[in-house]
């Protein structure tokens, strides 16, 4: 039996899949001409395939709308397969059997911060680099999905310990290696730019003082004892942002000017010439 809240997310999934392919369909183009290609055969195929037999129109919105279909696909499958938070099925995964409430108080949530802080980030990328924007797309479309989990998992029963469980049975084989490779990538994507708008000592520098600052913070959390886990969050969660803000400005600035030497064909070709004249 399909739940209601899987009913409700398929919905969007569908209408959002027809609304894509009729969306690249009537977006196409031949020969520098906008049509509206209902007929065309091979346009058809090629939004159906996702680009793979074929041309799609705008692509743009093609892949916002197909996104949006596969996002609340996702969702109603958890939905379904966890039996939309019914408190007899998240019963069975207690030790006790016991069948929790199905009213809980909501929990803190911090995804609407980061949802404004990628909405920032995509702000600042339409003026200056699109990779920013690209990255700013990323956190609030994480952000928006982490959302809708955590305000789901908060409404699911009364007992947090079972809401957390919930959660956590979804979201935690796909958060941990995500999350570390994102958080990689755009950790040192911040840097580079950063590197890239100073002098080449002062890169030297600000490597050598990061590099430091990382090694000295992680020996203090390994060395006192019970050390608080909020003060490490806290305190990673800072300095990460520290170094987002510094790749945003440096990447506004620019690079510095690189100046290249002549290359050894340069010197052979100057030679030749110079041979020639004499």
């Amino acid at each position: 039996m399909f739940t209601p809240g899987f009913r409700l997310f398929f919905g969007f999934a569908g209408a959002a899949a027809v609304a894509a392919v009729v969306y690249g369909v009537a977006s196409g183009s031949a020969g520098g001409t906008e049509y509206f290609a209902v007929l065309n055969v091979e346009a058809w195929v090629g939004v159906l395939s996702l680009g793979y037999k074929g041309g799609i129109g705008d692509h743009v919105g093609y892949v916002a709308l197909m996104g949006f279909a596969v996002l609340s696909a996702v969702v109603a499958l958890f939905l379904v397969a966890f039996r939309d938070a019914d408190a007899e099925s998240a019963g069975e995964l207690m030790d006790d059997g016991r069948i929790p409430d199905t009213q809980s108080d909501l929990g803190h949530n911090y995804w609407p911060a980061v949802s404004a802080f990628g909405v920032g980030a995509m702000i600042v990328g339409l003026a200056t680099h699109a990779t920013i924007f690209v990255i700013g797309v990323v956190i609030v479309g994480a952000a928006i999905f982490e959302w809708m989990l955590a305000a789901w998992a908060d409404r699911a029963t009364a007992d947090p310990a079972v809401n957390r469980n919930l959660r956590n049975r979804i979201m935690g084989p796909v958060e941990y290696p995500v999350t570390a490779a994102l958080g990689v990538a755009v950790l040192v994507l911040a840097l580079s730019r950063v590197f890239l708008a100073v002098t080449e000592f002062s890169a030297v520098i600000v490597a050598g003082v990061v590099a430091t600052v990382i090694f000295f913070a992680a020996v203090a959390f390994a060395v006192v004892p019970r050390i608080n886990r909020s003060v490490i969050v806290g305190t990673v969660a800072l300095a990460c942002a520290g170094i987002l803000v510094a790749g945003v400005v440096t990447a506004a600035i620019g690079s510095r000017d690189f100046h290249h030497g002549p290359s050894e064909t340069d010197h052979y070709q100057l030679s030749e010439e110079v041979g020639a004249q004499q």
